[in-house]
């Protein structure tokens, strides 16, 4: 008898080290460069003023959660067209990518309708009773940058069937670029007409049109595996869009959990003073950049997990996430260990003071020992699981893992036991902790292999 490793070995992996380098170096590159944009973007409205940029630092966090859900949502169309692909059905693939787009952009109108006709009530129910100043601007930006959700949810599906086929630098090259446009509007719209949070607002929705118009004109490109034209020819298909959002609607549920308890945990840090929150957004800033290129292997890795299960390979499934697993490891050392030696420099440029600098230095250390150990075993390989259907577990885990000890652990910690904002990383390493563990066990037991997505 064979061993897995010979039955690997026999056959023909379906993604050589070049076709991975292919794949997953655009995508680092893109979560890399969407995160930098978003921290210039952010530094260029707080020239307008404190009440511009808290009210914009409000109305993203909303932003976030919807753009989150979309992805969660594409994401799931992108494992039924990969998995299609893996068995190279392009027909059945095609129907799914038409069916993914009418998906997105139903759900995209109606969540922007929602918005709109509730932003009052919305903003004042999540928010309080905040500075009259600041909500008039949340009330302007949230407005505007709301119109840009339906956008949004085209270039997120069209990008995802791009990434499904293997070919992520194409999006990438678009996302880049309209952040430029986006900054470069913002620098025109703040500085040169003085528009404040409307000209921000304004370039967003600008450069989110922009590159929904190029992703969708790419996409009618009839020398691809996915090929979308004939609009208005496309009809739903209920027993397909079911099977999609099966897939999707999990993971959004997971990612809109997620950020409700960054919502709850930003409430909780904002009892603790100016210094400790100072300290908080900068390490927040920080933590997510040494980790944001793993994240890019993630989100490859369903592409490639998908596929294989397309093609019923299961044993080369295992292979790539085990495979990938040890990429992002050593990705994630490195990052961690450079983001922690710009540490004290990058908060003296930002003019910190001393006291949340080195609060701020602090928590980064304690970050760069941790993360490592338990990060990669708890988000690299549920990327693989998801992709292969496993997405109600994933979801039921990591929503009770969050609440139960990212959240709870920290407000306990704060409000109970008088810990400073270290608490949040408390509860996040235990988080990292369980979810590691849990995910390991998982993985190995290889129950997730007998799902059935299409």
């Amino acid at each position: 008898m064979r061993t897995k490793k010979q039955k690997i070995d026999a056959g023909k992996l379906l993604f050589s080290n070049h076709d991975l380098k292919v794949l997953l170096i655009p995508l680092m590159v893109e979560q890399l460069l969407n995160s930098l944009m978003g921290t210039v973007d952010s530094m260029m409205v707080s020239n307008v003023g404190s009440a511009a940029i808290s009210a914009v630092s409000l109305v993203d966090s909303i932003n976030v959660l919807v753009i989150q859900v979309f992805t969660a949502l594409t994401a799931g169309g992108a494992i039924i067209c990969s998995q299609y692909l893996g068995r190279k059905d392009v027909k059945a693939c095609n129907k799914a990518a038409r069916q993914v787009l009418l998906s997105m952009l139903v759900i995209s109108i109606g969540l922007m309708a929602v918005c709109i006709a509730f932003r009052h009530p919305l903003l004042r129910l999540i928010f309080g009773n905040v500075e009259q100043d600041v909500m008039d601007n949340s009330q302007i930006y949230f407005l505007i940058t709301a119109l840009s959700f339906p956008f949004i949810g085209l270039f997120d599906a069209n990008a995802a069937f791009f990434r499904a086929e293997g070919n992520s630098r194409l999006p990438m090259t678009i996302s880049a670029l309209c952040n430029l446009v986006n900054i470069a509007g913002n620098a025109v719209l703040i500085f040169g007409f003085h528009m404040g949070v409307a000209g921000a607002a304004i370039s967003t929705l600008a450069s989110r049109i922009l590159m929904s118009i190029i992703m969708i004109c790419r996409q009618r490109v009839p020398k691809q595996e996915i090929v979308i034209r004939d609009y208005f020819s496309i009809r739903p298909d209920m027993k397909l869009i079911l099977i999609i959002l099966s897939v999707g609607i999990p993971s959004g549920i997971e990612n809109g959990m997620f950020q409700f308890g960054k919502l709850a945990i930003q409430s909780t840090v904002s009892t603790l003073g100016t210094t400790a929150i100072a300290a908080q957004a900068m390490t927040i800033i920080l933590e997510n950049l040494n980790g944001i290129a793993a994240i890019g292997i993630g989100i490859g890795l369903m592409t490639i997990v998908g596929q294989c299960i397309g093609a019923g390979e299961k044993e080369q499934a295992v292979y790539y996430i085990k495979k990938l697993a040890v990429l992002s490891e050593v990705v994630v050392i490195i990052c961690c260990l450079i983001i922690w030696g710009l540490t004290k420099p990058i908060t003296m440029i930002a003019g910190m003071e001393p006291a949340s600098a080195d609060m701020c230095f602090y928590m980064m250390t304690v970050i760069t020992i941790v993360k490592p150990i338990v990060w990669v075993p708890a988000f690299i390989p549920p990327y693989g699981l998801r992709a292969a259907g496993d997405v109600k577990f994933s979801m039921i885990l990591s929503t009770c893992s969050m609440w139960i000890f990212r959240v709870s652990l920290c407000i306990y910690l704060c409000r109970a036991q008088g810990f400073g904002p270290i608490a949040v990383w408390i509860g996040m390493f235990t988080d990292w902790t369980v979810r590691s563990i849990v995910f390991t066990i998982r993985f190995h037991r290889r129950k997730w292999l007998d799902h059935k997505v299409v």
